[in-house]
């Protein structure tokens, strides 16, 4: 049990130091892909909004479309061609549209057309121009047959702009104080709409103003110590919501202004790097958001970030792997022309000595990657840095482009390490070897020692790595394990090349609970880089220690594993009680005659009295209230019966309760009825 949860504790612990040397960022896989067609099923196209996210998905990772567009297209034929759609429902109707190429009348667009100018020009608030103004753009890249351009852009702009607030971020409307940062996205993209459908020159000095508020946004910007940009709204979204809203609102605005926006290439770098950094998102919305703020940063005017990842960052020295390095967009599309030079590396521990000299990689046309194929001889085992530098060939990629100036990425050096001049002694009280054995680490041992409490176990190894340098593992334990299951473990240090551990049994006679018996052996050495980490029984010693006094800690209960309860559980034995004798069938049979007898006294004494039905009332109300009666009394026979058959007592009661207050006002009517006639006939 406790060998399985060590184990379990150094893989965990090599895992998590690799883990966080330092963040890759790899561009768009086909695990997005993978992940796409498995999120977005037949069950996404229930809204337009909802269709939208998957189709635009589709198309950005490349993936062939479901067959929906029958139905996906009537609905977006009715949505459009209803005079009662709100403008959210118009905006993702002619998103879906736009992808799908539905057969949409020119007539539909005129009115869908005049009906959001309508809108526009008395907004109240800042989702009804956004909706909009984002259908009109809508409808003037999917159609040129029908005017969309506003009048009054000028006043539509103020309108829109009066909203924002000093920090960059934006109100929804004027009734509402609060302002939010995925407002200003929303705000962004719609002034940028507005620009796109100005019939006339809009202000120049209205851009400027926006271009600045732009900045504002990104002095507010928060960041990771992965070199990853994102903006948080605290209340209301998500950070992904929200930095996915400023980034389509900033790549529309970059597309329709003349002039390049003043945003740091690092932060825009930043931002794809936060959004490749959450991996694969787990819900249909935040993998389009995704998906689509990475498509816009692909082709934005800005500047378009460069990835550069690791096809892996552990480097083998046995296996002379080759350091690669890949640049690419952030959907993996070619880099343009360019060199990676490997800057500096210097160890994690020590940042000043640099290992390596500034070298250019080679690059692999084929293949895509950037080669370093020999490490250098000066590299050793262990964690390291690696800086790296993208240089592109052409100077005007640079206002195209951003690289983010260098990188730093997280590299692990395995090797394989060797263990020498392993030995167990035991040790007397003045340190002198009573006996002494060599361990062969790397393969299997059984020796056998023996010791009382006046001595001491002595365990001693070297470490060296392939260069020859002494070399520190994250884990060194020494367990030793009774007979009976109690564990103890100790920290094995180091000094220098050496590992040793000395063990003086008379000061941990408490400790080992004074109890004298076998103790098994156990070394277990690991590291992240140690390609050869090992946990090893190494033999067992035979302890005489004294026995416990009277006030001795007492050594506790051995765990139980927990997987034996889901184990088979032992035989029950149970022996059943023994049958009552029962009475010969002949009474049996002759007691339930005795049962029927009052029935059959009660039919003689029928026929004694002479019953027939010539009181029989003849009325139709009477007559209802008398055959009534009669069924009550038969439900009372009925319900005995099935007392005796599979009825118990409380439920009979119940029921018999009930008949006997129906029986009680049937019988008095009757009665009643019979009373009166009798003494009708009396008195004639």
């Amino acid at each position: 049990m406790a060998t399985r949860t060590l184990g379990a504790l150094l893989a965990l612990v090599l895992a998590v130091t690799i883990c966080e040397a330092a963040s890759v960022f790899h561009p768009i896989s086909d695990s997005h892909r993978s992940a796409a067609t498995e999120l977005f099923t037949e069950e996404s196209f229930a809204s337009l909004e909802e269709a939208y996210e998957a189709l635009r998905s589709f198309e950005v990772l490349g993936i062939d479309k479901p067959d929906v567009r029958g139905a996906t297209c009537k609905s977006v034929v009715e949505k459009l061609g209803s005079s009662a759609s709100a403008p959210k429902d118009l905006f993702y109707a002619l998103k879906v549209n736009g992808i799908l190429k539905c057969e949409v009348k020119k007539e539909v667009f005129e009115g869908i057309a005049s009906r959001l100018k309508a809108v526009v020009n008395g907004a109240s608030s800042l989702l009804d121009s956004y909706y909009s103004i984002g259908s009109l753009v809508l409808i003037k890249d999917q159609t040129s047959e029908v005017d969309v351009l506003l009048a009054d852009t000028d006043g539509i702009f103020r309108s829109i702009k009066s909203l924002s607030q000093s920090d960059g971020r934006w109100r929804y409307s004027s009734d509402n104080p609060q302002s939010s940062t995925y407002a200003a996205g929303l705000a962004i993209e719609a002034l940028a709409g507005v620009v796109s459908l100005a019939s006339s020159e809009i202000d120049q000095s209205m851009i400027g103003k926006l271009k600045r508020d732009v900045s504002k946004l990104f002095d507010i910007v928060e960041k990771y110590d992965d070199g990853a940009f994102y903006f948080d709204e605290k209340v209301d979204q998500s950070p992904l919501s929200t930095t996915a809203s400023v980034v389509r609102g900033l790549t529309a605005l970059a597309a329709v202004t003349s002039e390049n926006l003043k945003v740091p290439g690092d932060k825009i770098l930043g931002l794809a790097k936060f959004f490749l950094g959450i991996g694969i998102p787990g819900n249909n919305k935040d993998f389009f958001n995704q998906i689509d703020s990475l498509a816009s940063l692909e082709s934005n005017k800005v500047s378009v970030p460069l990835i550069l990842s690791l096809p892996t960052t552990v480097l083998s020295l046995t296996k002379k792997d080759q350091l690669k390095v890949k640049v690419s967009t952030v959907l993996g599309s070619s880099a343009p022309p360019l060199t990676v030079r490997l800057v500096r590396a210097f160890s994690s521990g020590s940042k000043d000595a640099s290992i390596i000299s500034s070298q250019a990689l080679k690059f692999d046309r084929e293949s895509g990657y950037h080669v370093l194929d020999v490490l250098p001889k000066s590299v050793d085992v262990g964690s390291y840095i690696f800086v790296f530098e993208v240089v592109l060939h052409n100077s005007d990629h640079e206002t195209v482009y951003t690289t983010g100036g260098l990188a730093q990425v997280g590299v692990f050096v395995t090797g394989v390490i060797s263990v020498e001049n392993a030995e167990i002694s035991v040790l007397e009280s003045d340190k002198s070897v009573e006996t002494q054995k060599k361990l062969d680490l790397a393969g299997e041992n059984a020796i056998s020692l023996s010791a009382n409490h006046l001595q001491k176990l002595h365990l001693s190894f070297q470490l060296t790595t392939p260069l020859g340098h002494a070399f520190k593992p994250h884990q060194v334990f020494l367990k030793l394990t009774h007979e009976s299951k109690v564990e103890h473990i100790f920290v094995v240090g180091s000094s220098g090349k050496k590992f040793e551990k000395t063990l003086d049994f008379l000061g941990l006679v408490d400790k080992f609970y004074y109890l004298s018996g076998s103790y098994d052996l156990q070394l277990t050495v690991g590291d992240a880089v140690m390609e050869n980490s090992f946990l090893r029984a190494i033999g067992h010693v035979d302890l005489d220690l004294p026995e416990a006094p009277e006030k001795a800690t007492r050594p506790p209960s051995p765990d139980v594993d927990p997987y034996l309860k889901y184990g088979p559980k032992a035989e029950i034995s149970h022996i059943f009680r023994v049958a009552e004798k029962l009475p010969p069938n002949h009474l049996s049979f002759a007691f339930l005659g005795l049962l029927f007898l009052p029935f059959i006294g009660f039919l003689v004494g029928l026929l004694h009295l002479g019953v027939n039905l010539k009181n029989f009332p003849t009325s139709a109300v009477p007559a209802t209230f008398g055959i009534l009666f009669h069924v009550g009394i038969a439900a009372v026979l009925l319900l005995y019966v099935l007392f005796w058959l599979k009825l118990d007592l409380f439920t009979t009661l119940k029921w018999l309760g009930l008949l006997g207050v129906f029986l009680l006002f049937v019988g008095h009517r009757i009665l009643s009825h019979l009373a009166s006639t009798s003494s009708k006939l009396k008195s004639a």
